[in-house]
């Protein structure tokens, strides 16, 4: 009876052994050289081919995305727009002057009115523009303020002493002289008329300037300042 007794505790436990195996889970394949009867096996070498056949990328849209066809012979050159304003083009007017004027700096100009300064003993107005008197009132709304008081004002912050370069003649020391000038690369009178401190002489260059100030309500066309 005993040694039927020990056969069956023996099936029973390869049976349970069995049962457990089915449970486990399975081996993690390693990436190290494994060992055969103690001699090292080389890892494979090279980079892993996929061995799926290829298949050419798909295409996705293309007449919504690739730019559609461009024929030259459909295109047209045009000339570049002009710049929108004379503000910035420091330009001496296209007038001939006379060959004895030369460029000559005048420094710490004062603004006796909104186009005109003194400098080393000369008095010279800025070409190309009409000057406002510094006792001339202007209204906007109904409502009247010193516009020539505030336009020379404007004129001197602006300068703020620096020196401005003129074109003049040898002898200007005893009378004023109407002379187109810059500050640095700055056209005074383009600057002046395009902020509305001043306005265009009728057969100046500064007309559309003129045009911008007064469209966008600058200077002494605009509202008490």
């Amino acid at each position: 009876m005993a040694p039927v007794l020990g056969g069956l505790g023996l099936l029973a436990g390869m049976l349970l052994i069995a049962e457990s195996a089915r449970w486990l889970p399975p081996e993690p394949l390693s990436s190290t050289p494994a060992q055969n009867d103690g001699e090292m096996t080389p890892a494979p070498q090279g980079p892993i081919h996929d061995a799926r056949p290829s298949q050419p990328a798909r295409r996705i849209a293309e007449d919504l995305i690739a730019p559609p066809p461009l024929d030259p012979s459909g295109t047209q050159r045009i000339e570049p727009r002009p710049p929108l304003g004379e503000l910035g083009l420091a330009q001496w007017p296209k007038t001939p002057m006379p060959q004895d004027w030369r460029e000559t700096l005048l420094f710490r100009p004062v603004a006796t009115s909104s186009a005109v300064f003194e400098a080393m003993g000369r008095t010279v107005a800025i070409s190309g523009t009409v000057d406002i008197d510094p006792g001339r009132t202007c209204s906007f709304d109904n409502s009247a303020w010193p516009c020539g008081q505030r336009a020379r004002a404007a004129f001197n912050a602006w300068l703020r002493g620096r020196a401005l370069k003129c074109l003049l003649p040898p002898d200007v020391d005893r009378f004023a002289i109407a002379a187109p000038c810059v500050l640095g690369k700055q056209d005074v009178g383009a600057w002046l008329v395009s902020n509305g401190w001043a306005m265009a002489a009728p057969t100046g260059i500064y007309g559309k300037a003129e045009a911008v100030a007064r469209d966008a309500r600058m200077g002494i066309f605009g509202p008490p300042q």
